[in-house]
C-alpha cells in the first residue's frame, strides 16, 4: 500500500508542471499566473518528497542513475 500511494505522488508531482505550462494561455494576469507558479512548484516539490519518502533509498537511486551522466 505504501509504494502504491509512492507512485502515485510520483504521478501527481509532474501535474504542477502541466498545469504552469498552461498558465499563459489563461486570463488571468501576469500577477496572478507568477503567484499560481510559485504555488504549483512548491506543490510539485512537496509531492516529489513525499513521493520519495514512502519509496525509500532505492527509488531514489533509481531515479538518480536516470539523470546520472553515462561516461
Amino acid at each position: 500500500m505504501k509504494k502504491t500511494i509512492g507512485y502515485i505522488l510520483l504521478f501527481l508531482s509532474w501535474v504542477p508542471w502541466a498545469i504552469i505550462a498552461l498558465l499563459p494561455f489563461s486570463d488571468l494576469s501576469k500577477g496572478q499566473i507568477a503567484g499560481a507558479t510559485t504555488i504549483l512548484l512548491i506543490a510539485g516539490e512537496v509531492l516529489f518528497l513525499a513521493a520519495i519518502a514512502l519509496l525509500g533509498k532505492a527509488a531514489w537511486g533509481h531515479i538518480k542513475a536516470i539523470f546520472k551522466p553515462r561516461k
